[in-house]
């Protein structure tokens, strides 16, 4: 069998970071994790190819070589996902397609021909086992079974051009302990916390390290201390261990939840073992609507308080933010620009509720007659999917508003030297001067303190770093270079 593996591109949306690319010579953020993760699974024997439409175009000469083309795809990669549709039907070539999009819209996409829906660890295998045996495979493979962690491969990154990406990631858990109503994962991967052994964790970052990967690695899980007990007692020890026998290789990052703050000792483990950031959904500071979509890990707690311990300890925080809320009044937008400026959270995903199919929001809304459309999937777009309580006209103001109020040149440079004042850098992965970080450099002074209108903003930003914090004068040029994604994605240059 040749099986060409697909990930559909993403829009130009506030985690491409497709702007930002062109600073370090990269072409997308991430590789997908799923995808060859799947080939890890698929019979040695195949021969497999992975095309990522983020880094590279689709070629008609692959589509013809395979005798399958899997797509793995989430929501906001629908245009995407129809291009490469179009592409296969036009040569014949058979479709197998998976993840997240099509687990929830496979009733979407009549032209496929075979959905391995929720997780593959379980509906792959008969799907391969029907072919095998000369058996016509059925249409659609699912369970309302939850996988053992424990059976999944290795993903086989050797697939990867790795060089035209800024991180490598790992999967470590899956599932989440919270019920936030707007949230899919539970519905997609449940509430218990599910872990791979450490042993293959361990043997993930080996697999990564003899393919000589060097810097960042991020860890995809919703939450990486869903399972606190777990991840203190086993894995951090054994994860430290690896690090210093490798000589500190590798930086992580990683999505957590709030309570993160509440544990020293977690956050003392993770910082040594070589965690440099998380993503943390704030959603609002507003108590009332935090009852009211059940955010309970973030009721009843200083939420500012609980940031700044966490970029003191050495970690810093990038974080989610939700307007739209039934209870939100339009004083809200004021109270997220507080918050925000204030946290020195400088990459602040600020988005209108949504409602995504399946969730707890969703089914109320469908009970109450709200719903318009299905939900686009981008976090960023402005798009509403339901009629909110708000005048959707005074919601759609209110959020373009704090857009704009929060990354226009001086609140945004302002936020990142709030950042830099509370941050404690423990953890640095020492690099080697090279070619490329010189030519970043001046991509950076030339496009950024030189050609752009934000300039005078920039060069106050290092001359502060400069004399206030000098060692952390990399983190001023990353935080600079978001800065002018985030402007052009949001239309404020």
């Amino acid at each position: 069998m040749n099986i060409l593996l697909v990930y559909p591109q993403y829009p130009d949306s506030f985690w491409s970071f497709k702007h930002a690319m062109r600073f370090i010579s990269k072409k997308a953020s991430v590789p997908p994790l799923g995808l060859i993760t799947i080939a890890a699974m698929l019979p040695k024997a195949w021969h497999k190819k992975v095309v990522d439409m983020n880094i590279t175009t689709l070629k008609t000469g692959d589509v013809v070589w395979a005798d399958y083309v899997f797509i793995s795809a989430m929501s906001i990669q629908k245009e995407s996902v129809n291009e490469v549709i179009r592409e296969c039907l036009k040569h014949k070539t058979k479709m197998v397609a998976g993840g997240p999009l099509f687990t929830q819209d496979y009733d979407n996409y009549p032209q496929i021909d075979h959905f391995i829906l929720n997780e593959a660890e379980i509906t792959l295998p008969p799907f391969l086992q029907d072919l095998a045996s000369g058996n016509s495979p059925e249409r659609i493979y699912r369970t309302v079974e939850f996988a053992d962690l424990s059976a999944t491969p290795i993903p086989d990154y050797s697939l990867l051009s790795r060089k035209d990406y800024v991180v490598m990631n790992v999967q470590v858990t899956r599932g989440c302990p919270f019920s936030c109503d707007f949230c899919e994962i539970t519905t997609l991967l449940g509430h218990k916390v599910r872990m791979k052994k450490t042993s293959q964790i361990l043997a993930e970052l080996e697999s990564l390290y003899n393919l000589h990967w060097r810097g960042p690695v991020l860890i995809v899980d919703d939450n990486f201390i869903g399972n606190k007990h777990e991840i203190k007692a086993n894995l951090l020890p054994a994860m430290l261990e690896w690090m210093k026998n490798h000589r500190f290789p590798f930086t992580f990052e990683t999505q957590t939840s709030i309570n993160l703050a509440d544990d020293d000792e977690l956050l003392s483990m993770m910082v040594a073992t070589g965690f440099t950031s998380t993503f943390i959904g704030i959603e609002t500071p507003d108590e009332i609507s935090l009852q009211v979509c059940n955010k309970s890990q973030n009721k009843n707690r200083d939420l500012l308080q609980c940031v700044k311990k966490i970029q003191k300890a050495g970690m810093s925080v990038s974080g989610g933010f939700i307007v739209g809320f039934d209870t939100d009044t339009s004083s809200v937008f004021q109270k997220q620009f507080d918050f925000i400026q204030q946290s020195g959270i400088v990459s602040a995903m600020v988005g209108i509720l949504h409602a995504p199919k399946n969730t707890t929001l969703y089914k109320r809304m469908v009970g109450e007659d709200r719903i318009i459309k299905d939900s686009s999937g981008n976090n960023t777009d402005a798009s509403i999917n339901f009629i909110p309580k708000m005048n959707p006209k005074d919601l759609l103001d209110g959020y373009n508003g704090l857009i704009r109020n929060i990354y226009s040149i001086k609140p945004y440079y302002k936020r990142v030297r709030q950042f830099l004042l509370t941050y404690q850098q423990l953890y640095a992965i020492k690099k080697r001067a090279r070619f490329s970080l010189f030519k970043s450099l001046f991509k950076t002074v030339y496009i950024i303190g030189i050609a752009n209108k934000g300039r005078g903003e920039f060069w106050k930003l290092m001359l502060w770093t400069l004399f206030k914090k000098p060692l952390l004068i990399k983190e001023a040029i990353q935080f600079a270079v978001y800065g002018y994604h985030f402007r052009i994605v949001y239309g404020l240059r």
